[in-house]
């Protein structure tokens, strides 16, 4: 008899703790039901979003694009410092620069005369080509000094105004 007490007391506080997980499980699925129902956005926070990014786009695109030609006129600046380098070393090796006709390429191929001075790879690794992937014109002697080295500029054509302009190493001093 006492066993038998002794399970039903067991039995009558096991009792209120089952309820109240019950109680929890309940609340808990209540409250994962209707936070799984409110998980997306609306059509309006998306199309507030969308407007916040096309106003950043606008104000930022100008000054990346700026950038951009600001980057290609500094290339050009580089290379032909870089080639009036070259043809200044060549012209110590060689006690002359290169013939207009021999062009650019005497500072990247190895002349075929056995006499004439070259330096193990060459005085430039390869030839540079312009921003807007055209050759550098050389000429020697030159319209400006001895000799030019110069860019046609984005539209290729003599003269022009701003990225269409030609940039040669007389204009970088």
């Amino acid at each position: 008899m006492r066993d038998l007490q002794a399970g039903i007391g067991c039995c009558l506080k096991v009792r209120p703790i089952i309820a109240e997980i019950r109680v929890i499980f309940m609340t808990s699925r209540t409250l994962t039901a209707r936070a799984s129902s409110q998980r997306g956005f609306t059509l309006i926070e998306i199309m507030v979003v969308v407007v916040i990014l096309g106003i950043l786009a606008a104000l930022i695109a100008p000054n990346v694009i700026s950038r951009i030609d600001d980057a290609q006129v500094v290339k050009v600046q580089q290379d032909i410092r870089a080639m009036e380098s070259a043809l200044k070393l060549y012209r110590l090796d060689n006690f002359r620069y290169p013939e207009t006709e021999e062009g650019l390429d005497a500072l990247v191929t190895p002349p075929q005369d056995p006499n004439a001075r070259w330096p193990a790879g060459g005085y430039l690794d390869r030839l540079p080509k312009d921003p807007w992937d055209r050759e550098y014109v050389y000429l020697h002697p030159g319209n400006q000094g001895e000799f030019d080295v110069y860019t046609l500029g984005r539209d290729g054509q003599q003269g022009g105004d701003g990225l269409d302009s030609d940039v040669g190493n007389w204009s970088l001093n």
